[in-house]
């Protein structure tokens, strides 16, 4: 896309809202183009981006899409539910998956020389997700260690069964990566009080795991004994430009934030929108999400169901922070124990060169870098992300040494071939 036609393509976009806000008729014109915008910021992308035709008929396409959700069973992973409060009032859901007793009996001392208790605290691992995804996007990792390892899985502010944050609701607070950092301190202190921690953070969960550390330094200190980064950045996301030619992005975001103010302070119109151009909406997704051909239908239209769900004015409104974001220096404080850096080689949204850069500050970190994934390499290539989460938890003691997870979230508490 040349510069020219991505000013055009942006121009329009602004056009559209600002002929909307004069009059109902014209936001519900506009909307069709206007949720098609949020679409690709929804799935962290830039506006402009060509979207291959589907041939096959609409009703065909809805036909298949309503097939697809009654028959996935992805999300339907339920633990213990429970609630946390934010510092500002917010509620934060979460979910505990407990350790099975049986796998409990089989930990050896390796654990208990690990960290100098007869009878340690279980291990918790704390799964964060993703910008306008919900805990549901660990489905298959959660599968594979249920049992095996205690877990708590929790939805950030605003996004799944969390609260609509508070301080932006009723103060109209800009929210920011430090306050999700602080969500996730609210979160351990209520789901996991004591004991060691293993955190997982994909995409902004990533960062809000290097804001807790940035916040909480003791904590990472004390406690923490794993971390993993899936798919994350420490600081630069200004610079991304989602596979698109520089001078086309750069013109896209002179004006997206306008643009993005403005469709948030209409978001029941643009709702509508939305689902006017759904067909438009699941390419994008496809694009941005997954770096391979051949993803699973039913696992593709499971990420739009997340995607969709996200509310337009919290996509707007979670925006500009991660343009802010930058926490290089937290990383430091992950030095000298287990980490996992992961990332899909075709990530539009993170780059692996994001990656790399974390894994280039902590020398010991494993990186792995998944040939054709793209953003949701967890949904993409379960397989690969849960065997190096399984080989993470192993190095920290926190699950027996025998413990082989499947590829799709199958598990075993004996060794199995590969």
């Amino acid at each position: 896309m040349s510069e020219s036609s991505a000013e055009a393509v942006a121009k329009a976009a602004t056009a559209a809202v600002a002929s909307a806000a004069a009059a109902s008729g014209g936001w519900r014109r506009a909307t069709g183009i206007a949720g098609a915008a949020i679409g690709v910021v929804a799935a962290g992308a830039a506006a402009g981006v060509a979207i291959e035709r589907m041939t096959v008929g609409r009703g065909m396409r809805r036909k298949a899409r309503l097939a697809l959700d009654s028959a996935g069973p992805y999300g339907a992973l339920r633990g213990t539910p429970g609630k946390a409060h934010a510092d500002d009032g917010t509620e934060l859901y979460y979910e505990v998956d407990d350790l099975d007793p049986d796998a409990a009996a089989n930990l050896g001392p390796r654990r208990r020389r690990l960290f100098g208790r007869k009878a340690p605290a279980p291990v918790t691992v704390v799964f964060s997700h993703g910008y306008c995804l919900s805990q549901d996007s660990w489905h298959f990792q959660r599968a594979a260690l249920r049992g095996v390892v205690r877990t708590v899985h929790w939805d950030q502010r605003s996004h799944g069964r969390s609260g609509r944050g508070l301080s932006q609701t009723r103060d109209g607070a800009p929210i920011t990566i430090d306050q999700l950092g602080r969500d996730l301190k609210a979160v351990i202190d209520t789901a996991a009080p004591e004991g060691p921690i293993v955190l997982v953070g994909h995409s902004m969960g990533g960062m809000t795991v290097m804001a807790l550390a940035a916040q909480y330094p003791e904590l990472i200190r004390e406690r923490v004994v794993a971390t993993a980064f899936v798919g994350t950045s420490s600081g630069r996301l200004g610079e991304v430009n989602f596979g698109l030619p520089v001078a086309g992005v750069n013109a896209v975001r002179r004006v997206l934030p306008g643009v993005l103010k403005a469709l948030g302070q209409r978001a029941e119109l643009v709702e509508k929108g939305r689902r006017a151009t759904s067909e438009l909406f699941t390419g994008i997704i496809k694009r941005y999400s997954f770096g391979s051909k051949d993803v699973d239908p039913a696992v593709a239209r499971f990420a739009e169901r997340m995607i969709e769900s996200t509310p337009i004015d919290v996509v707007a409104e979670f925006y500009p922070a991660f343009t802010d974001h930058d926490k290089t220096e937290a990383l430091t404080l992950f030095e000298g124990m287990p980490i996992l850096v992961l990332a899909g080689v075709k990530d539009l949204v993170t780059p692996s060169e994001h990656s790399e850069a974390i894994a280039d500050l902590l020398p010991d970190a494993e990186l792995v870098l998944v040939p054709d994934a793209g953003h949701l390499v967890m949904l993409e290539h379960p397989e690969v992300v849960t065997d190096r989460l399984a080989d993470l938890l192993t190095r920290a003691g926190a699950v027996p040494a025998g413990a082989t997870v499947g590829g799709y979230g199958s598990t075993s508490s004996t060794a199995q071939p590969g």
